[in-house]
């Protein structure tokens, strides 16, 4: 089951992409592309793809670490994407996203905010979860987006995009440091008015009309507080599914839903980075 801070770990019972032994093979090897929702759906494929990532830290002005990993695109200059992890920890999953992003062009940068930690229990999540300080998150973060931001091969412009956990954060960060661009997958998005003044860019919000939780109320009040904020460069889309629509992984996956998001998110960056 989902609930406002996360999603539990029930298998899907939805059939799974179906891939041959020879695009399998391929695709271990390097050789070919899969479909990002393909490669997410198998432990094996995931786990290859977020090899393709190199592990990143930074000191923080405080003096902690900011850590994650890296994949870099082709391109000699690139804008960049900083990605946070659903609250299981930064996965196989999450990195596999960032090689798929830096497949589209970006300089990816997948953070780890449990410093390590992963956990594939819902009792685990929380506790790394609630185990986290709040401040030292937003350090990480902010120095995270700085360090992008003056990338050698960066263009300077960044976006963020998360996932559940994530997707709050996604939002929070963006609020504690200039960004271009900001995604929030089903992330809490309960803010003020006054904390939103300090958004600089654009925002664009995947909500999931089944949603318990991270619902229409709070999506309409995060809405009217942008608008009391002056932040008019909001949009907002609404899909037929559940809380944690994206994850193919998950119990709630929807298959159409993830992949009009993803194309909707790309599209979005494409405008606002590119």
């Amino acid at each position: 089951m989902c609930d406002l801070y996360g999603c539990g770990d029930t298998p899907s019972d939805l059939p799974l992409p179906v891939v041959s032994a020879m695009e399998r093979r391929d695709f271990l090897k390097g050789v070919t592309m899969l479909p990002l929702a393909t490669v997410l759906a198998y432990p094996e494929l995931a786990h290859a793809a977020a090899m393709r990532t190199l592990p990143i830290s930074v000191r923080t002005p405080t003096g902690n670490i900011a850590s994650g990993v890296v994949a870099m695109p082709e391109a000699e200059k690139a804008p960049a994407v900083l990605l946070i992890h659903e609250w299981w920890g930064l996965n196989d999953q999450i990195k596999a996203v960032a090689a798929e992003y830096a497949a589209q062009g970006y300089i990816a940068l997948a953070v780890d905010l449990y410093d390590g930690k992963v956990a594939d229990t819902r009792e685990g999540a929380m506790a790394l979860m609630q185990g986290m300080d709040a401040r030292v998150a937003t350090e990480k973060l902010t120095t995270l987006i700085e360090w992008l931001r003056a990338h050698e091969n960066g263009t300077g412009k960044v976006g963020t995009v998360g996932w559940c956990f994530g997707g709050g954060w996604s939002l929070n960060c963006s609020m504690a440091v200039p960004v271009d661009a900001t995604v929030v997958y089903y992330g809490n998005v309960a803010k003020k008015s006054e904390n939103l003044k300090a958004l600089s860019g654009p925002v664009l919000g995947h909500f999931g009309r089944k949603d318990a939780n991270i619902n229409a109320e709070m999506v309409g009040g995060f809405e009217t507080a942008m608008q009391a904020a002056g932040k008019t460069d909001l949009t907002v889309y609404w899909y037929d599914a559940d809380h944690a629509f994206a994850n193919p992984t998950g119990a709630r996956y929807d298959g159409p839903s993830a992949k009009l998001s993803w194309e909707r998110t790309l599209a979005f960056f494409e405008q606002k980075l590119k």
